[in-house]
């Protein structure tokens, strides 16, 4: 792995020198320009001389195997388990976060624990997992290390998920998105207003990002929704936002609406009752989307593979845990043979609702 001092001057890619002297980062929409010494809003991406460093690569706050239907993929290899890990840090600044401590921290950079892409890779294997998943924090700013682990991973027969906000250029999007097998992401609302004031971002660089695992990839990638009350549940925004999904992105890419609890800097917005997912699912499956689940909640039927054609159930869960499955080892309805979207095994696992953390070796 090499000794601290080499972790800490990865070198970054993605950027360049500006006319002014300042070094712009050309990862994400928020083109941060720095002088020596100054880190983007992410907070990992440092300037140090004339180049660009990552000050979190080989870093992580935490190793732990989840159930792949807690991040959520409900579509791809059902019942597996996958080993997840983050960083720290963010390119948003939500601030509804649920991962705040992580994603908002400043005195970690030397605190967690150190693992290379290789150690990440040899432990998913030797723990069973079908996957691992970059995500706690935005694997976008921690790029570098994600596509390297993603390499690791591919060697040995594990395949990598991002868990991510979209939020990102075109160019290292495209290097980004080579390396993974899926995707969930966050589509925190369907307007500039809510994304420009409460995430300090911008709604079209994340329908541009969907449209391209959409149209140009063979990534598989679901689509998550936080329902907040009074910010983004309007029945006007989540109709816009079904039609845009249909229109764009057409019927079978799954949508999950999860309840928001507060937190950060939002406390006094209450948590989202389990009604309004409700009633949000029943939009989009009236707009004509096939997959749609609740999440946070215990709705039986929001959590239920339903076959869009003759919709018998196919997957029904208990949380994270596959109680029945019944897809044909090509996964196909059994009733209709009308073939699911998804990544389906012959088998759905069994790991259940368990989370294992673990220590990883540098």
């Amino acid at each position: 792995m090499g000794a601290r001092d080499d972790i800490d001057a990865y070198p970054a890619r993605w950027w360049h020198a500006l006319d002014d002297g300042r070094l712009q980062c050309d990862l994400c929409p928020r083109d941060c320009k720095l002088h020596e010494g100054q880190r983007g809003a992410c907070f990992v991406r440092l300037r140090e001389g004339d180049r660009m460093i990552l000050t979190t690569y080989g870093r992580s706050s935490g190793f732990c195997i989840d159930p792949i239907e807690k991040k959520p993929l409900n579509h791809y290899y059902p019942g597996s388990s996958v080993l997840s890990f983050g960083t720290a840090g963010c390119n948003l600044a939500c601030k509804f976060c649920q991962n705040w401590d992580i994603s908002k921290s400043r005195d970690m950079d030397r605190l967690m624990d150190q693992a290379s892409p290789e150690a990440i890779a040899q432990a998913a294997a030797e723990s069973g997992c079908k996957s691992v998943a970059v995500t706690y924090n935005d694997p976008v700013i921690f790029a570098e290390y994600a596509m390297d682990v993603a390499d690791a991973c591919r060697e040995r027969g594990v395949q990598t998920v991002a868990v991510t906000a979209g939020y990102m250029h075109d160019a290292p999007r495209r290097e980004f998105y080579a390396k993974m097998d899926a995707a969930n992401v966050d589509l925190k609302a369907f307007t500039e207003d809510f994304y420009f004031k409460l995430t300090g971002a911008h709604l079209q660089p994340v329908l541009d990002t969907l449209v391209y695992l959409r149209h140009e990839t063979q990534v598989w990638f679901e689509i998550t929704t936080l329902l907040i009350p009074g910010h983004n549940d309007s029945d006007e925004e989540l109709t816009a936002m079904c039609r845009w999904l249909m229109a764009e992105l057409g019927p079978d890419v799954p949508l999950h609406f999860t309840a928001f609890h507060p937190d950060h800097k939002m406390p006094d917005v209450p948590a989202t009752p389990a009604s309004t997912l409700i009633h949000a699912r029943r939009i989009a499956l009236d707009h004509g989307l096939h997959y749609v689940y609740t999440g946070n909640v215990r709705y039986a039927e929001g959590d239920t593979t339903w076959c869009p054609h003759c919709h018998q159930a196919l997957i029904e869960r208990d949380w994270h845990r596959i109680a029945n499955y019944r897809l044909t080892p090509a996964g196909h309805c059994p009733h209709c043979h009308t073939a699911i979207a998804g990544r389906f095994a012959e088998r759905a696992g069994d790991f259940g609702r368990r989370r294992i953390p673990i220590t990883i070796g540098a």
